[in-house]
């Protein structure tokens, strides 16, 4: 999925495990209108995206056919073409995209900031220190970790990391998660992050 508008920021869109489904197609166009062009890959190699009902056969598929070395390759290779036609290019991802940002954000000059929200799997990535600004949103209810803990060990140089009420999911307005106040909240820190690095 792309959204071109000729601007000169590109924010480059990682879905979850289900796709490009409506919410990514939500984020694009929400982003697209804020004055960023969009890419918005398809790292599932699938035409119609899972549903959410299908969770454990969307993570089950995700980690046999892709997984996160070759999601990452994916998206450094991307992220190489188009650091050649922007002046800022950043990574915006959601759980499974999120790990994946966050693992491309190690390397140097590959990307000018990433954005993560509720990137559960970045607890098995913690020798990484971003070598860009990092903004990582967590809500407070996860089922398999302590939020605050991964928290507390994430506190290095370029990270900032936010805590919101809620549960994985919060600001999918089609998911069962879904929460209007900590989607609000998490929408106005990512502005404010992505304008600061631009310089707005």
């Amino acid at each position: 999925m792309k959204k071109n508008n000729n601007f000169n920021t590109l924010i480059i869109v990682l879905h979850e495990i289900y796709g490009l489904n409506q919410h990514m197609k939500t984020v694009c166009e929400k982003f697209s209108m804020d004055g960023y062009d969009i890419i918005c890959p398809n790292l599932i190699d699938q035409k119609q995206p899972f549903n959410y009902d299908l969770q454990e056969e969307a993570y089950i598929h995700f980690k046999n056919n892709i997984g996160f070395d070759l999601g990452v390759q994916q998206v450094k290779y991307l992220l190489k073409q188009s650091k050649k036609q922007y002046r800022h290019v950043f990574l915006l991802g959601y759980s499974i995209g999120a790990t994946i940002a966050w693992i491309c954000s190690s390397e140097e000059n590959m990307c000018d900031g990433i954005v993560g929200y509720y990137g559960s799997r970045i607890r098995d990535y913690m020798n990484i220190t971003p070598e860009c600004p990092a903004l990582l949103i967590f809500p407070n209810e996860e089922k398999s970790f302590n939020v605050t803990d991964l928290a507390a060990s994430l506190k290095k140089q370029n990270i900032d990391v936010h805590i919101l009420r809620g549960k994985h999911g919060f600001s999918d307005p089609y998911s069962k998660n879904y929460c209007l106040q900590a989607s609000q909240e998490a929408q106005k820190v990512v502005d404010d992050f992505l304008k600061k690095l631009i310089g707005y």
